[in-house]
């Protein structure tokens, strides 16, 4: 935009220019603008930085509480904040970052405080490379004692050592912090205003050959944490891939693997029925070895009653209509012709994939894609048994090379960045939202988010709970709810707390809220639609069904979308 002298001025000649000369000033304007440098076309420049990592380490939470409100004035400054405690922090990220800032205190005799303990020895005991790293440390420390904020000063100084880049000097704060913090804040700020980034684009992912059409992929796993405490009934486990792109899928998307057999379970099959396991056969225009094909291929675990069926008249015995194990299976209903089972072995069914929701972003977490998968455990006939791929995935390795393929979700997406969500996930319905909240922290999206989550118990089972903490002290989520089910002497889900915020919940339907479902169909997503509905007839002034012929105009319109199963 031109300043207005000089816009009156041009506004004046274009005015009293003739079509002949209009013709020759657009020319003339753009013979200029060809001379000047051209931008790399696969290269996007910016003037400022727009993303940082704020830390912290923190023994009586004034480190937390300043960290906090740093991460909450730069949001306001238009700068995406990632807010993490040093305890949480995954230290091969540190490699990673572009600018991270740190909070920390000193305690007793020059110490690191014990939640940074971790992150304070790796980097003293680790050989970096840290020279892409920009950063910046708030010491605080109580100056009677004599080693005044030194552990802030040792990473400091270590950070330097690695090759890491000071973009302002350390600075040292007394138990009196607020002024002193608040001008750092300031500090930080109008150095990252300054600062000239250069982005370019990130290479492709790895990919291998195409299986049934679908694009598979394949990825490092570098973390596996249970998400459960100690005395929780669940296991719910959040798992890190590596991969060398992660925008090969967008918050919503579903990550796609197909589980593969037990070389235990299969083996002992093979010695069961005698036959050989080199054997070649034909399945569905493929051919595998019959090793591979009750490995890689074949559901062995929990038959459908059509294979028992087709195996009862193969044999000609009478076998009840019923679901088991293949093993199972040949134990209990053996027959003395090998021909039976290779008969049987043909009649098997693929393994059929299995989708988890994608608990991470792009955006938020560059060349990773992070699930949330709980631990599938039943009875049959009285044993406890575990699901065939939820088992798999929880017993994956660090370092393991894992194959998967993405299943986009193009009916569960984030509206514009303006625009107000209500989350409700209970369970690992929690992963698309952990998404979605990673997503719209890092893009410094300014619409409003509301979350509901519900487990058995708050201590145990509180999915994410820092993480959820955090985005609600820096402003990120509007409102929390969560409901624990077992925490009292009768039940509580997230379908009592929406009626319990009723008029709040109408409200934001009223601003244009886009509302998503996301968990056990049933009877979850029934009771939660149930609860929508009395909201709307009770603050929306609308009959029984009037309301659910609203609630019907919300999906169709919409803003109204489950994810479920």
């Amino acid at each position: 935009m031109l300043p207005e002298p000089k816009l009156n001025i041009l506004n004046d000649l274009l005015r009293s220019a003739s079509k002949e000369e209009l013709i020759w000033m657009n020319g003339y304007m753009s013979g200029l603008l060809a001379q000047q440098p051209a931008v790399p076309v696969n290269t996007v420049v910016q003037t400022a930085v727009k993303k940082i990592t704020i830390v912290y380490g923190t023994e009586t939470g004034n480190a937390k509480k300043v960290a906090t409100e740093f991460a909450s004035f730069a949001k306001k400054k238009g700068v995406v904040a990632k807010l993490q405690g040093l305890d949480q922090y995954k230290l091969n990220d540190l490699q990673k970052e572009e600018y991270l800032f740190a909070v920390i205190s000193t305690q007793g005799d020059g110490e690191a405080p014990a939640g940074a303990k971790k992150f304070y020895d790796f980097i003293h005991a680790q050989p970096l490379q840290l020279n892409s790293l920009k950063f910046g440390i708030l010491a605080l420390g109580d100056s009677s004692y004599p080693l005044f904020c030194k552990a802030g000063e040792d990473v400091d100084q270590r950070l330097s050592q690695l090759g890491a880049t000071a973009i302002l000097p350390l600075e040292r704060s007394d138990v009196d912090f607020s002024a002193v913090a608040q001008k750092w804040f300031d500090e930080v700020l109008n150095v990252l205003s300054k600062q000239h980034v250069v982005n370019t684009p990130v290479n492709t992912a790895t990919s291998i050959k195409p299986k049934s059409g679908k694009q598979f992929y394949k990825g490092t796993i570098q973390q596996i944490i249970n998400l459960n405490d100690r005395g929780s009934a669940k296991s719910t486990f959040h798992i890190e891939i590596a991969v060398t792109n992660s925008n090969i899928y967008e918050v919503g998307d579903s990550l796609g693997v197909i589980p593969k057999n037990s070389v235990a379970l299969v083996r002992e099959i093979i010695s069961l029925i005698g036959v050989n396991e080199e054997e070649l056969l034909d399945f569905r225009g493929e051919q595998f070895t019959v090793g591979a094909f009750l490995k890689e291929k074949a559901n062995i675990v929990y038959l459908s009653s059509r294979v028992i069926r087709q195996y009862a008249a193969i044999t000609k015995q009478e076998i009840p209509d019923t679901r088991m194990g293949l093993l199972e299976l040949l134990k209990i209903y053996p027959s003395n012709d090998l021909s039976h089972y290779c008969e049987l072995i043909k009649c098997l069914e693929p393994n059929a994939p299995r989708l988890y929701s994608i608990s991470s972003s792009p955006e938020a977490h560059s060349g990773e894609i992070h699930l949330t998968v709980a631990l599938d455990t039943f009875k049959v006939n009285g044993e406890l048994k575990k699901g065939l791929c939820s088992a798999q995935l929880s017993d994956w390795k660090i370092d393991e090379t894992v194959e998967f393929y993405i299943q986009p979700n193009h009916h569960f997406k984030l509206p514009d960045n303006n625009r107000p969500v209500i989350m409700i996930g209970p369970g690992t319905g929690i992963a698309p939202f952990r998404a979605f909240l990673s997503h719209r922290d890092a893009i410094g999206a300014e619409g409003k988010n509301w979350l509901f989550f519900g487990e058995q118990h708050f201590v145990s089972d509180f999915l994410y709970q820092t993480e959820i903490q955090n985005w609600f002290d820096t402003g990120l989520l509007q409102s929390v709810s969560v409901a624990f089910s077992r925490d009292q002497s009768y039940k509580i889900y997230v379908q009592h707390r929406i009626l319990e915020h009723a008029k709040e919940f109408w409200q934001w339907i009223e601003e244009g809220a886009i509302i998503y479902i996301c968990g056990a169909k049933n009877p979850m997503s029934t009771d939660v639609l149930e609860a929508i509905a009395k909201v709307i007839e009770r603050f929306g002034g609308k009959a029984e069904a009037e309301s659910i012929q609203y609630l019907d105009e919300l999906k169709s319109s919409g803003r109204l979308l489950l994810d479920v199963y």
